[in-house]
């Protein structure tokens, strides 16, 4: 299903996390649409570099707050002088790792975060669709073949899975007290399998590791090489939160609720094979391949069954993880080359709503 490119033009969009990968993204996407943005995130953006900064995207904000998404104070200034018609709740701490080594920061961030989002929003009248972003992580994994639906179990090994899928208990009990059937705003959770895309420059995420160890000339080491993920693009994910956004707008019965959005089964690779379709689209790079006996437990095999989205949204994935993959590298290759990191997004966006 198409975007309502009209319905956008008119919308004053609030995105929290707006400097991150994911946020700089859905900002060029939402510029695209003519939406009037607003962001709030921490004064630093998450890496150096970064996609905002590099593609100098602060002038798409009429508003920019910088402040700490567990301060509700300037959150709620922030929501209350823009007054957003749709928020999009993106500010998280969402590396895996790293909930290992700050876990207290971790649950303070993903569930206190969430909820001070959501206390915020109960205050803003012109608030009529929110869209809280967790993770495929948040399911309670028992390492089956099994693509995991919005009805499973919520649960989670590590502290970053797991502190998302408090979030969306915190999202589901706020949903239930406070924004009833009848209320103007309307609440949903979206959980995106594994995203890649040019501008991630996060620390031990695979193809940021690619670029780094290619363009480097150096070994890339693999700690967990048969892993299995759902792998796409970032565009799919946010498209998917777009449409969902509509939905929500215009009160259609069952929006407002969890919904999955992964790619199709046979984009679920093992991550020795991603690897090897980055180098081949690099074209060049070696690869050691080990599994790291001493590193933090991580999911072996992770699936999603998004029939839901495709059913209800009519959402669907529109790139393979082949050509994801090579979006990926071909944006990494063409930045490290010289080009322009704004241009090769927005071209990139082009030939993805294309």
């Amino acid at each position: 299903m198409a975007l309502d490119t009209k319905f956008w033009s008119d919308q004053r969009v609030l995105v929290t996390g707006h400097t991150g990968f994911k946020g700089a993204w859905l900002s060029l996407l939402l510029s695209k649409l003519n939406a009037s943005i607003s962001g709030y995130a921490l004064q630093d953006a998450p890496t150096n570099p970064n996609l905002f900064e590099s593609a100098e995207l602060s002038h798409l904000f009429s508003n920019d707050t910088r402040a700490n998404i567990l301060d509700l104070t300037p959150l709620k200034r922030a929501l209350d002088e823009f007054q957003p018609t749709i928020l999009f709740h993106m500010a998280a701490q969402s590396l895996v790792l790293e909930s290992y080594r700050s876990p207290i920061d971790t649950y303070q961030v993903n569930v206190m975060g969430t909820a001070n989002v959501l206390e915020a929003a109960r205050t803003i009248p012109s608030l009529k669709a929110v869209v809280i972003v967790t993770t495929d992580k948040c399911y309670k994994n028992t390492e089956s073949n099994l693509a995991y639906s919005e009805n499973d179990l919520l649960g989670g090994y590590d502290p970053y899975s797991n502190s998302k899928a408090c979030a969306e208990l915190v999202t589901d009990s706020y949903r239930s007290s406070f924004f009833s059937t009848d209320s103007n705003t309307k609440i949903a959770t979206a959980r995106a399998g594994n995203v890649i895309g040019g501008g991630d420059w996060a620390a031990n995420r695979l193809l940021p590791d690619c670029f780094r160890a290619f363009s480097s000339e150096t070994p890339l080491e693999l700690r967990h090489p048969t892993a299995i993920r759902p792998w796409q693009h970032v565009l799919e994910p946010l498209y998917g939160y777009l449409l969902l956004a509509e939905k929500l707008s215009n009160k259609i019965e069952g929006a407002d609720s969890a919904w999955n959005f992964g790619p199709a089964a046979s984009n679920e690779l093992e991550t020795q094979h991603v690897v090897e379709l980055a180098k081949s689209a690099w074209g060049s790079g070696q690869v050691l391949k080990h599994t790291d006996q001493e590193a933090p437990v991580e999911t072996k095999v992770l699936r999603l069954n998004s029939s839901k989205a495709i059913q209800q949204l009519g959402w669907s994935p529109r790139w393979s993880a082949e050509q994801a993959i090579e979006k990926t590298m071909s944006w990494f290759r063409a930045t490290h080359e010289g080009a322009n990191y704004r241009h090769e997004s927005e071209r990139q966006i082009a030939e993805y709503l294309a």
